[in-house]
């Protein structure tokens, strides 16, 4: 690709030498799982995050996966979630034995609409998983507005708004406990699969440090069934070296996201992000919409532009959740999301010629 979706280069290759003396502090330690890097990481993070505590554990999954089970949240309950976000959300959601329910979002935003919950919540209603999607902040302050009316615990899904904030606030702080994923791909990403928990509640905090490493606090005694889902000594020690220039690399996505709202103007037909009032934005991704998604992308794709689309199939119409019979139209604001939305390609050391080119290809097609 002439411009690729998504590069690297930009990122790592100035701390280049930074990681691979990080990796070798860790080879040469011979103690590679939950030790020292993991230890610091986790109070770095939490201190990035603006909460008492984080907790390292494998991948984005699981620790939304732990969030509800350290809340107890379990058969029989439900969990409101967003219609339109990656499926991983609502994977959480039923791996405890929950129900999801799905609310629509603002279609200004396509984040969760809090107008919506309150007609969502039932007798059995749980918790609320907000998920920052394409990096922009949820209306934070709307819904645990609407939690605390009906003593709901929240869950935010951070893994796309690593330092977004709402009123002041840093995502991934509102909730009761929070979870993030640093796939390699997240503005804050690893070399691997990692991801994290996030909480101002020491009980919560120890509650999923426990279910994180087989239900045991003393190696060999296990106190409730657990998971083997930890963050290893690699990933910690490269993440705490990425986590240093993540302001930096925040600006810079807020930089291309800026040229592309003054390359794009006033182009017909295609509808470009939107902020909500108090929310800041950390452009994890730059989301275009336009009835004619499928033949912009092919044309941009002749011209050697990469593109993604997020997402092209909403999670109540996947196939892993057909037994919950949701037909097509049920929800219509994520399936008229997942017919327009279109990725551009945006990343960390991306140039403003790099954003003209894909601009004037857009005005061509």
């Amino acid at each position: 690709m002439a411009i690729p979706f998504l590069s690297f280069q930009a990122q790592h290759e100035p701390i280049r030498e930074q990681v691979l003396a990080a990796m070798a502090r860790v080879y040469d330690s011979q103690w590679y799982v939950l030790g020292e890097e993991v230890k610091h990481f986790e109070a770095e993070y939490a201190a990035f995050s603006g909460t008492q505590h984080a907790v390292g554990v494998a991948n984005g999954l699981d620790a939304l996966v732990l969030a509800l089970r350290a809340l107890g949240v379990g058969e029989g309950d439900e969990v409101i979630v967003p219609s339109n976000t990656y499926i991983a959300t609502w994977l959480a959601v039923t791996q405890v034995g929950a129900t999801p329910v799905p609310v629509e979002p603002d279609p200004d935003t396509s984040n969760l609409d809090p107008a919506q919950l309150a007609a969502a919540i039932t007798s059995r209603t749980r918790a609320i998983m907000p998920v920052h999607l394409y990096g922009q902040a949820c209306r934070m302050k709307e819904i645990m507005t609407v939690a605390l009316q009906y003593g709901l615990s929240v869950v935010e899904d951070n893994a796309q708004a690593q330092g977004a904030s709402f009123g002041g606030q840093l995502t991934g702080s509102f909730g009761h406990i929070n979870a993030t994923s640093f796939y390699p791909g997240k503005n804050l990403g690893a070399l691997g699969d990692a991801g994290a928990i996030t909480t101002d509640d020491a009980a919560l905090d120890q509650r999923v440090r426990v279910l994180r490493n087989y239900g045991s606090q003393q190696k060999y005694y296990n106190e409730v069934v657990g998971y083997n889902s930890r963050l290893d000594e690699l990933q910690a020690a490269v993440l705490r070296v990425k986590l240093q220039s993540l302001a930096v690399w925040t600006g810079q996505r807020q930089q291309v996201a800026a040229w592309y709202n003054q390359h794009l103007a006033g182009i017909a037909g295609l509808v470009l992000p939107q902020t909500a009032p108090g929310a800041t934005h950390v452009y994890h991704l730059y989301v275009v919409s336009t009835h004619e998604r499928d033949a912009l992308q092919r044309r941009l794709t002749e011209q050697g532009i990469g593109t993604m689309i997020h997402y092209p199939v909403p999670p109540h119409l996947q196939q892993a959740y057909a037994p919950m019979q949701f037909g097509a139209g049920s929800l219509p604001i994520a399936e008229k999301l997942a017919r327009t939305s279109l990725s551009l390609p945006l990343w960390p050391g991306m140039t403003e010629d790099q954003v003209a080119e894909v601009a004037q290809a857009i005005r061509r097609a």
